[in-house]
């Protein structure tokens, strides 16, 4: 049924579900997709598919289309509106955030413009991520609620260190990478 399909806010958003997907037959983490837009039963809904690498198996992933399109910002990273996602935990999303900010070094003086370009795109994503996991939050609680992990990779996360997870350390992080984005 497709108004059960889950929501790609974004196409940013819907690249990286399909970058953390391994293959189902093999694990293999690399394949490329090919994307179209369907309408399934008068939904609209964008399609991914590709064939896996390794081993050959056709993979195929469906999305809903938001209401209205979200278009992507010239200068930085959004995955989404003000609304949680429906496709990555804020568990995957955190340690996303954090996968990110380790491939930035702290000294890029010796960087040229195109890596200096491609280390600040890494911070901004870095930034973008850490703002989705604050989107977890409920207005009325300093928290990520532990029904909003709903992968066993995201529970992971959140068992490692539940502390992070609270709205004044997520918004030290997000500060923190936002300072980052300004330097350069």
């Amino acid at each position: 049924m497709p108004t059960l399909l889950p929501l790609a806010r974004t196409n940013a958003e819907a690249h990286l579900y399909l970058e953390l997907q391994p293959c189902p037959n093999c694990g293999e983490p690399r394949c490329e997709f090919r994307s179209s837009v369907v309408s399934l039963d008068g939904v609209l809904a964008s399609r991914y598919t590709g064939e896996c690498p390794r081993c050959g198996r056709e993979r195929s992933y469906e999305f809903r289309l938001p209401e209205q399109i979200l278009l992507p910002p010239a200068s930085t990273v959004r995955f989404g509106g003000d609304e949680p996602s429906e496709l990555i935990d804020p568990g995957i999303w955190l340690w996303y955030a954090d996968d990110l900010g380790r491939r930035v070094p702290t000294d890029v003086s010796g960087f040229d413009a195109g890596q200096r370009r491609s280390a600040k795109h890494t911070v901004a994503t870095a930034l973008a991520a850490v703002e989705e996991v604050l989107k977890f939050i409920p207005s009325d609680a300093d928290q990520v609620p532990a029904d909003a992990f709903t992968s066993p990779e995201g529970r992971s996360v959140r068992a490692q260190e539940p502390g992070r997870f609270q709205r004044e350390r997520l918004e030290a992080i997000r500060d923190y990478y936002a300072t980052e984005f300004t330097r350069w």
